[in-house]
């Protein structure tokens, strides 16, 4: 081609790329999978062991974790709380920033005196939340949730296979994150520190 010169087409290439990198960023980049304005896990209206109930207005300028479950969950539930122990222990004084949330899908077998002693056990400042029988299929259904009880030898030996994603909200209170089971503690805290030092677009 005429006038094409391979050293000035290098030397723009160079520049162009040096400007991209000096190019701020917008947003952060999250471990996580990001959910922009999402029409579900938008609020709650549910009961903590003191019969008090709660909503993520009662969190305000805190990051707040929201995993379902039951307390009689074999491995996943288990699994899930310890690794957001491990997260708080991570942030070290950030965590006073994070609260975590247990809501339970087996409000028959989860009484607040279960839920007071189980969730609490894993990390002093993690709070189980429930709401009746009835209204517990609404508030799975508003998050996405799925679940299924699964009939055992006795009426009240039964498991429950649920959805095992926890959603993370900003200071506030928009849903930002859904965190897979997978992800690592390191990865999750990363994350969270991003939430508290950068407010959602």
């Amino acid at each position: 081609m005429a006038g094409f010169k391979p050293g000035l087409a290098a030397l723009l290439l160079a520049a162009t790329i040096l400007a991209a990198c000096d190019r701020p960023q917008a947003t952060p980049r999250f471990h996580a999978t990001e959910v922009n304005n999402p029409q579900f896990a938008r609020d709650f209206r549910l009961k903590d062991p003191e019969g008090r109930e709660r909503s993520l207005a009662d969190w305000r300028g805190q990051v707040v974790l929201i995993f379902f479950g039951y307390t009689q969950c074999p491995d996943v539930c288990p699994t899930a709380l310890t690794r957001a122990a491990r997260v708080m222990e991570l942030l070290g004084p950030d965590a006073a920033r994070v609260q975590v949330l247990f809501v339970t899908v087996d409000p028959e077998r989860d009484t607040p005196e279960l839920l007071r002693e189980y969730v609490p056990a894993f990390h002093p400042s993690f709070l189980g939340l429930r709401t009746s029988p009835e209204d517990t299929p609404a508030v799975a259904k508003e998050f996405r949730v799925f679940y299924k009880i699964n009939p055992g030898s006795t009426p009240s030996t039964y498991t429950i296979d649920h959805s095992v994603t926890t959603y993370a909200y900003d200071p506030e209170g928009r849903l930002r994150l859904a965190i897979g089971h997978d992800a690592t503690p390191e990865a999750m805290t990363e994350d969270i520190r991003a939430l508290l030092q950068k407010q959602a677009p």
